[in-house]
């Protein structure tokens, strides 16, 4: 550690990447680093809020993510673990989320940016962002209107993404002609010290996504939508099949809790390969309606009943018990085989679900571990007909009332048998 004129210096132990390196030494006031997963974009933000705080001492800087979970689960992880591998003085704050640098008494407010008004307040010297490509244009538009510490020896504001096609992000950053916006792009397979530790990581995914989110997350390329369709990878005629109910399997039943329409599927599970044997479509219905037509039509089965479903439907209704609730009292009663229930606590991000339904479809080996019951009309319309609002990333649920509703239900069934398992706890937790 050395002083120059009241700047404190320290020496970092940080094994930088050729991509990592141009990143920190660009020298525009707004900067960002693109790469794929596992191209060390969440150190590589640290390690330049860490540097910041050092270059502005005694001034306030912000690192942010698109949601409280990012936040905690990457992002302020990696700050204490580069923190304490370095044995830099600091005090935790968790009851106001900030960070202080005893060294310089430099700041770091740590925020979700789900709500770009919560954004407004002290000046900063800095801001750092991960995953951007996650946020909305609103929440950078006004962390730039933050950057304006007249203190501040060095103003810079700085984000890391994985690409998402040709979003506001590529429109800022990578197609920016003003000289404003520099953009650092990591390759794939560069992380030698990840691919030191698991040699195959790249080959591995191919099974986990389809191959255009392939491209995009694993080797981090930018793809122009070809199309606005959700679910890309369904092809009726690879996809749909005659599929005959196996009385040696249990049945699984995913809801969607609507009440015009009021729609479930029902499906089998042989090992990774998924069977949609059926749905369930009822106009203006109740809970206790769909647990009669399913029963009806599927009910004894032997092997059991797993029930899954949006976590909405674990919410109090005005009749004083929940969706869920309702069923397991249906079903107490009518005994038709032992009932278990997979039902989260909060539902995996859209973005995450739909790439787990496609990749099933068909993932980047071109394998097809998902088949759908000629008997599944409505559910072959949604696959093929549910789209993305204009020039956004959400999805259009405007459109067609009567579509996504289907596809959503066997998205939770997917996302609960194999999406990656959640950590214990969300909100109302320490960020670390």
């Amino acid at each position: 550690m050395g002083r120059d004129r009241g700047r404190i210096e320290r020496r970092i132990l940080y094994r930088s990447l050729p991509s990592q390196k141009l990143f920190h030494r660009a020298k525009e006031r707004f900067k960002g680093y693109s790469g794929p997963i596992g191209s060390g974009k969440s150190v590589a933000l640290c390690q330049e809020a860490v540097r910041m705080t050092y270059l502005n001492p005694g001034r306030v800087g912000l690192l942010g993510a698109p949601t409280y979970r990012m936040l905690a689960d990457a992002t302020a992880r990696s700050l204490k673990e580069i923190l304490a591998a370095n044995a830099l003085p600091f005090e935790w704050h968790q009851s106001e989320a900030t960070v202080t640098l005893t060294d310089t008494g430099s700041k770091i407010l740590l925020r979700s940016l789900h709500e770009a008004d919560s954004l407004r307040g002290t000046n900063l010297a800095w801001f750092g962002v991960d995953e951007l490509t996650y946020c909305d244009e609103s929440a950078w538009v006004r962390l730039e209107g933050r950057l304006r510490d007249p203190k501040a020896s060095a103003l810079s504001g700085f984000a890391v993404w994985t690409p998402k096609a040709h979003d506001w992000v590529f429109g800022r950053f990578v197609s920016d002609e003003s000289g404003q916006y520099r953009t650092i792009f990591a390759k794939p397979r560069e992380n030698v010290h990840l691919l030191a530790a698991v040699p195959d990581f790249y080959e591995r995914l191919k099974k986990s996504y389809d191959e255009q989110f392939y491209r995009q997350e694993v080797l981090g390329e930018y793809i122009a939508a070809a199309t606005s369709r959700v679910y890309h990878c369904f092809d009726r005629k690879v996809h749909v099949s005659k599929i005959e109910r196996r009385p040696d399997l249990p049945l699984l039943w995913a809801l969607d809790f609507n009440v015009d329409p009021m729609c479930s599927v029902v499906a089998q599970v042989d090992g990774d390969r998924v069977m949609v044997l059926g749905e369930i479509v009822l106009r203006r219905a109740s809970t206790l309606q769909a647990c009669e037509k399913f029963r009806e039509r599927f009910l004894p089965h032997h092997r059991g009943v797993t029930v899954y479903g949006d976590a909405s439907g674990s919410r109090m209704q005005t009749t004083g018990a929940s969706d869920y609730q309702m069923v397991r009292d249906y079903f107490s009663r009518n005994q038709w085989g032992p009932f278990q229930y997979k039902i989260p606590r909060s539902n995996p991000a859209v973005r995450d679900r739909v790439a787990l339904v496609n990749s099933r479809l068909m993932d980047a080996t071109g394998d097809v571990r998902l088949k759908v019951n000629e008997g599944c009309p409505e559910l072959v319309r949604d696959l093929e007909e549910v789209s993305y609002a204009e020039e956004s990333s959400a999805i259009d649920k405007d459109r067609d009332k009567n579509r996504t509703h289907l596809s959503d239900a066997l998205g939770y069934l997917l996302w609960e048998e194999f999406g990656p398992k959640p950590r214990v706890g969300e909100q109302n937790r320490p960020l670390l």
